[in-house]
C-alpha cells in the first residue's frame, strides 16, 4: 500500500516539477492533483489517487498501521498504475523523452 501511494506521489511531483511548479511538502494526492489540475484536464480521471493519501503514514508509523484486504491491495497497485501510465503519457506530450 505504501509503495502504491509513493508511486501516485512521485510521478504527481514528477509532472510538477517538469512543469516548475512549486508544491508544498506534502505526501496529500489531493493537493498534488489540485495542483496539476491548474495544467491538465487528467487529473479529473485519477481522483480516486485520493485514496492512497492515507497510506504514506500508516505504514510508516507503529500503531497507525490497519490490516489491509488483498482486494485494497490490489485496488491501491491498479490506482497507482494508472497514474503512472498517465502521467507519462502527459509528460511525453509535453516533449520528454522516457525509457520504456
Amino acid at each position: 500500500m505504501y509503495h502504491a501511494q509513493q508511486c501516485a506521489e512521485k510521478y504527481l511531483k514528477a509532472y510538477l516539477v517538469y512543469r516548475r511548479v512549486d508544491f508544498p511538502y506534502t505526501h496529500n494526492t489531493s493537493i498534488l492533483l489540485e495542483l496539476c489540475s491548474d495544467y491538465a484536464d487528467w487529473p479529473k480521471k485519477l481522483e480516486d489517487a485520493e485514496e492512497l493519501t492515507p497510506y504514506a503514514i500508516t505504514t510508516r508509523y507503529p500503531g497507525e498501521d490497519t490490516v489491509v484486504t488483498k482486494e485494497e491491495a490490489q485496488r491501491a497497485v491498479e490506482i497507482a498504475q494508472r497514474v503512472r501510465k498517465q502521467i507519462r503519457t502527459a509528460l511525453k506530450e509535453l516533449g520528454l523523452k522516457l525509457p520504456q
